[in-house]
């Protein structure tokens, strides 16, 4: 199929592997994003199908877009069909359950995400508006010809949503929590910009864990054994034993990071009396860290704090990195320096009266997201006469 304009015309082709694309043109498109992030690699693309944690067996089918000019790829979209909305972050239970009590069927749908992954990024890789375009056409007609019920586009960057919003989408806002560094030389630097009742309960919380006579030990790359995967897998497990849920993610997943993009992981291990007790895992890159999984063996008063948010703002501030994304919803990072951070997703709903019925439902949802924002920016951590904090609008 060829798409695009009349003056640029595209091969479109569905990869159903990225071993059909190929290591070196998926990462050299990737390296001309804007907006790129450790997740959108091959390396970690790849551990999550390789290791069948994202794959047909668990709802993961992979179907990317990719459009070519002759033999090299100038734009890609990555792409599942989706047998489930598990994994997500961005939740539409609601509306499969309304499709499904109407009689019409909601699953498959197409998913546009980093599986397991609530970080926004670009979706739409390509390096010019022609391309970019071409992709949503593609995965309009791709949905439209296979009777997919939707199209879903999860995290997005805000210029991507503006754009698909132009192109049949409708959008949808959410709310996520990131600590930013404004070069502070050390954790007490950053805790005198803090309010007084915050810092006062921050030093606390460090205080009972210190108290507890828990230690730190920080790892990364090669230098995270085995047996430090081993046992960091036991202790994400827990955390979903302890939610009553199943994990996502196994083993070899885990050790592909290690071994594959071993520049960009990071693991913090708590130790009392010489033995582990619980475990954090930060992806990163020179910009960012991103707080990705927890758990602990042994339970500890404030030593998820410790371990999941003061330890990596420890690492951000000694590595010099500005930003720390702590992961998926949590009000409670507020008082621990963290900030609302506007987030995207958009949706395109085949069916023309439920189409209508969730544009309602997001009008009404976004004024909500509006009030609560302005809510959280009143509630802000930092003094008011400092005001090192960014709101968000």
């Amino acid at each position: 199929m060829k798409l695009g304009s009349e003056e640029t015309h595209y091969r479109m082709c569905i990869a159903s592997s990225l071993t059909e694309i190929g290591e070196k043109q998926w990462d050299a498109l990737i390296q001309a994003q804007p907006e790129r992030n450790p997740f959108l690699s091959y390396a970690f693309l790849s551990a999550l199908h390789e290791s069948g944690s994202a794959s047909t067996r668990t709802g993961w089918t992979p179907c990317f877009i990719t459009l070519w000019k002759a033999d090299l790829l100038v734009a890609a979209m990555p792409l599942y069909k989706k047998t489930h909305s598990y994994g997500e972050y961005v939740f539409d239970h609601a509306w499969a359950h309304a499709y499904h009590q109407h009689g019409y069927i909601y699953y498959p749908k197409l998913l546009s995400a980093i599986p397991f992954t609530p970080v926004s990024g670009n979706r739409l890789l390509a390096s010019n508006l022609s391309a970019k375009t071409a992709l949503i056409q593609a995965v309009l007609q791709l949905c439209d010809i296979n009777d997919f019920s939707s199209v879903h586009i999860l995290f997005p960057t805000a210029s991507e949503s503006d754009l698909l919003k132009e192109q049949q989408f409708m959008l949808r806002s959410g709310v996520q929590f990131h600590w930013q560094n404004q070069g502070y030389r050390d954790f007490d630097e950053f805790l005198a910009v803090l309010d007084r009742k915050k810092r006062k309960n921050i030093k606390a919380e460090r205080r009972k864990v210190q108290e507890a006579e828990i230690q730190f030990r920080h790892i990364s790359g090669n230098l995270i054994k085995p047996d430090d995967w081993q046992y960091f897998k036991q202790c994400y497990d827990n955390t979903y034993s302890d939610h009553h849920s199943s994990p996502y993610l196994n083993l070899d997943f885990f050790l592909m990071l290690g071994q594959n993009m071993p520049d960009n992981v990071h693991m913090i291990v708590a130790e009392r009396l010489n033995s582990p007790i619980a475990a954090s895992l930060l992806i990163y890159d020179k910009d960012t860290v991103f707080g990705r999984y927890w758990g602990c063996t042994e339970s500890f008063p404030c030593l998820h704090f410790e371990t999941a948010y003061y330890q990596a703002i420890e690492f951000c501030i000694r590595m010099r990195i500005a930003t720390f994304e702590g992961g998926a919803q949590g009000e409670h990072k507020m008082a621990r320096g963290f900030l609302p951070q506007k987030t995207w997703s958009a949706h395109y709903i085949r069916h023309s009266a439920f189409a209508d019925a969730v544009s309602d439902f997001l009008d009404k949802e976004q004024d909500g997201i509006a009030d609560y924002i302005d809510e959280l920016n009143d509630r802000t951590p930092y003094k008011q006469e400092t005001r090192k904090g960014k709101q968000v609008t």
